[in-house]
Parts: C-alpha cells; structure tokens; sequence
C-alpha cells in the first residue's frame, strides 16, 4: 500500500514539473493567442518567414506573423499578422522582412512613418520589401570580387601620379 502512495506522489510532482514547463515556455515563446488587430502585408517573396514569427519595432516584438495566403492575380504573399492592442501604426509604415542572424530565422520589420492617419484592423501595409536570400547575397558578393578583378586587370599597369610641391619663399 505505501508502494502505490509513493508512485502516485511521484507521479503527481511529474505531472506538476511538466504543466510548469509548459506555461514557462508558453510565456518565454509567447504562442499563446495575441490581442490586438490584424494587419496584412503583400511581398512578392517571404523565404523563411514562419507562423509565430515575430513582429518588430525597432527590436521590440509587438505581434506575430497569423497565417500566409497566395493572391491569385498578382502571385504575390499575403502576410497576416497581429499587432497588440495600444501600438498605433501611420498608413505610411512599411514591412521589411530581416533576418535575425546569418544562421537564424525570419521575423518581420515594421517602420513606422509619418502619417498622420493610422491603420485599421483589416488594412493592407502598402510599402514592402522582402530580404533577398543568402544564396543571392553570395552570388551578388561572387560577381562584384571577378567584376572588381576584371576591371582591375584591364587598368593599365604604369600608372604614374603627379605630387603637388609646396614651395615656400
């Protein structure tokens, strides 16, 4: 008898350690639901941007990325995400899809303008900009170096300069 009160009291504080984990990390990773408004965004790429993946202003995470849909006319990605209650955006904020790292994940960028009417819940972000990806950063660094080492192979080799002599009287 005392056997199964010791498994049920272990079984018990198993049970408690692993609901803390989980709120522990429900509030480290913010999943849970976010209140606030929607806003949408049109990009015409979004490489490695998630659902879940945060909302910034200047650094500071203030809504997640909601859900992605295709528009069928133009092809281009529509970006769903929710920005908290009380952050006012002007109708002239744009998006910009950053890295966090050079190995890391996506998160979306907002600049907030000037305007001096803010956006609604259901309003579209009109100015975007999607972050070109790692392989095209490469080959855009590969082309400037062989285009640099060409240019520099065509200069002619006796390139003589002209100091300038101060003389003082």
């Amino acid at each position: 008898m005392q056997r199964n009160a010791v498994e049920t009291l272990l079984g018990a504080v198993v049970i408690v350690v692993a609901v803390a984990f989980v709120l522990f990390f429900q509030e480290v990773g913010q999943v849970g639901p976010t209140e606030g408004y929607e806003l949408k965004a049109k990009f015409s790429k979004i490489d490695g941007l998630n659902r879940g993946s945060p909302v910034r202003i200047s650094g500071v995470q203030v809504g997640k990325v909601t859900d992605f849909e295709l528009d069928p006319e133009t092809y281009s990605a529509i970006v769903s995400m929710q920005i908290q209650d009380g952050i006012s955006l002007p109708y002239d904020t744009a998006a910009v899809v950053s890295s966090e790292s050079l190995l890391g994940g996506k998160f979306l960028s907002l600049e907030p303008g000037a305007d001096e009417e803010m956006m609604q819940d259901g309003d579209i972000i009109e100015f975007t900009q999607s972050t070109p990806g790692i392989e095209a950063l490469l080959g855009q660094a590969i082309y400037s170096f062989s285009k640099d080492k060409t240019s520099s192979e065509d200069a002619p080799e006796d390139v003589s300069t002209q100091e300038d002599t101060d003389t003082e009287e």
